[in-house]
């Protein structure tokens, strides 16, 4: 449990870039380098958080604790992932907003972006050999990641897998070895769990007025039960959900917070909570962090048992493929947007880039130096520009704001 945790709490300390890019580090963590689980489970998993609400790649992580740990792991996992954020954006919702124009920290951020695209572009490159093996599985992957980018919110996401699932079914009862030697595992997920789901979120309403601290915990256990895949999907949702509870803002601190730190956007309640209960502000954080986290959670585990009897049914394994491949898709879509659009800001970062995935092909080179390369790397462009606006501006001017395409 302890190592389970300890590996966790290193890449919540720089996993950055979002759901699209922790899916990658996962990927390359786990799959690739601790060989924790196969290629195959990690697709699955993918899979069943991208269907199920709350954050996505922290049900990712959970999955991958539970498969080496078991609940516990599973707990372990969570807790590692989500602590360095947590306990970021807690102090900053305590504090000020010393780091909003600190340039080394900006420098640090705009690394670590970069790293983000590398890492989501490896695990692309991995999934997509194990998972694209012919014609039809490429024309899926490539038919998603096309709809996916040109598509916004849930459904634009959620209808590729589904085409996708169908197609294969019904391409299952071409096929010739589609005949079931044995009866399929039945389809049952953990009614002890999702009942408990249920309760909770049927219940907290009726008494969330009681106190300010049940109507925290009401807010983001609402608020978690119904965003999908995590990421920015939850600004829009929360924001309304609030009503009033913390000044706009503040909310719009907390967002952009939550992007400049790593770890889940959805530790954007840590800061939100922490401001809400302005007398205990690490109690209110904590009740908002577990509230936004715990539908999720429950979820993930109520229909695990479910999903693996799903995986493992004769007539469904067309399906199973096509889906895979459709995950494909969606990670490439994500790989363009949001991940290259918001990192890539010149020609500079796009050929650092290309170099260091090349590199990162043939050598297996430490996290630690590839942010602190791409870190050099920003501050020298940094320090390039700057000189430059100096003598454009005969010493008059004065930024700290890189000049894009130089």
């Amino acid at each position: 449990m302890l190592k389970v945790m300890w590996h966790f709490f290193v890449l919540g300390l720089y996993s950055f870039g979002g759901p699209a890019a922790h899916i990658g580090y996962f990927q390359r963590e786990f799959v690739q380098k601790k060989k924790w689980l196969d290629e195959q489970d990690f697709t699955q998993a993918v899979t069943l958080c991208q269907f199920l609400p709350g954050p996505a790649s922290s049900q990712l992580g959970m999955f991958i604790g539970y498969k080496q740990g078991g609940y516990l792991g599973a707990l372990a996992a969570f807790v590692g992932f989500t602590f360095p954020s947590f306990l970021l954006l807690t102090f900053l919702a305590m504090g000020s907003q010393l780091y909003s124009d600190a340039p080394l920290i900006d420098t640090l951020i705009q690394s670590a972006k970069l790293l983000a695209v590398i890492v989501v572009a490896d695990a692309l490159w991995g999934m997509a050999k194990k998972n694209i093996t012919d014609k039809l599985t490429l024309m899926v992957a490539g038919f998603t990641a096309v709809a996916v980018f040109f598509s916004t919110g849930l459904l634009g996401q959620i209808t590729p897998i589904l085409l996708a699932a169908l197609l294969g079914y019904l391409l299952s009862f071409r096929a010739e070895d589609c005949v079931d030697t044995q009866p399929p595992q039945a389809i049952r997920p953990n009614f002890v769990l999702l009942g408990v789901f249920v309760l909770i979120l049927l219940l907290m309403p009726l008494t969330a007025q009681s106190s300010q601290w049940l109507t925290l915990f009401n807010v983001f256990y609402q608020a978690g039960s119904f965003v999908f895949g995590g990421g920015h999907v939850v600004l829009p949702l929360l924001e309304p959900m609030l009503n009033g509870m913390v000044e706009s803002d503040t909310f719009l601190s907390a967002y952009a917070s939550a992007q400049l730190v790593p770890g889940p956007m959805f530790t954007m309640a840590s800061f939100l909570g922490a401001s809400y209960l302005t007398e205990y502000p690490v109690l209110g954080s904590l009740i908002a962090t577990i509230a936004i986290f715990l539908p999720g959670n429950l979820l993930l585990f109520a229909f695990l048992p479910a999903w693996k009897a799903l995986f493992s049914h004769p007539r469904l394994k067309a399906s199973i493929t096509l889906v895979n491949a459709c995950v494909v898709g969606l990670l490439a879509s994500a790989l363009v947007k949001p991940v290259i659009m918001t990192s890539i800001s010149s020609w500079g970062d796009a050929v650092i880039v290309v170099l260091v995935f090349l590199i990162l092909k043939y050598r297996n080179i430490p996290v630690w130096l590839l942010i602190t390369s791409l870190s050099v790397y920003k501050f020298v462009m940094l320090s390039v520009s700057n000189r430059i606006l100096k003598y454009a501006f005969g010493g008059t001017h004065h930024s700290e704001t890189p000049i894009l395409f130089i």
